[in-house]
């Protein structure tokens, strides 16, 4: 373990993204997988077990390309910002993150699948779905940022963010695939 550390806090920004893109993906592994997300439009690449691999990807790939890359700076950013532990500067990190990051990863999720599925009207999943999401996610992300803020050592945020996103991005992608009716 202390092997593994010592790799971690060498090499902070890979070990970061690619725990993080890891985690990210296993969520849409596990939605499917667990809840039974449906088939989307132009997958076909489905196993017997149910699995689109496709889609995985996708989520993956704006994993990787947006929150993991997007995380480890801004995390990076509001600890010089507001820096330390205590009660002021956890608080503080929260409500900064809950407005500006919330909406913009949130807004990368949908928005970002949808330009990768090449859909019509890429901004129709964010237009549904946002509001629900950014709601049930300012009650999640505020109580668990606030752990990540005050226990977890900045070297390691992000990838204790992926671990956290893993629960949030399996309700993403769940809600991603309910049908397209307004969500409130």
């Amino acid at each position: 373990m202390n092997r593994a550390w010592a790799v971690f806090k060498a090499h902070p920004y890979i070990s970061n993204v690619l725990g993080y893109t890891t985690l990210f993906a296993s969520a849409d592994l596990i939605q499917q997988s667990v809840l039974g997300g449906k088939q989307t439009a132009g997958s076909t690449s489905e196993d017997s077990a149910g699995i689109d691999w496709r889609q995985t990807a996708r989520v993956a790939t704006v994993g990787f390309c947006f929150h993991a890359n997007f995380n480890y700076q801004w995390l990076r950013g509001l600890e010089r910002m507001l820096p330390g532990g205590g009660v002021k500067a956890v608080t503080g990190k929260v409500v900064v993150d809950q407005l500006i990051a919330a909406p913009l990863t949130i807004s990368a999720f949908y928005i970002g699948l949808s330009l990768l599925e090449n859909k019509d009207d890429p901004l129709e999943d964010w237009r549904q779905k946002f509001w629900t999401s950014y709601k049930t996610g300012v009650v999640f992300w505020s109580t668990m940022q606030a752990v990540n803020f005050a226990l977890v050592p900045p070297v390691a945020r992000t990838v204790f963010l992926g671990g956290i996103a893993l629960t949030f991005t399996i309700y993403l992608c769940h809600l991603r695939q309910q049908s397209g009716h307004k969500l409130e």
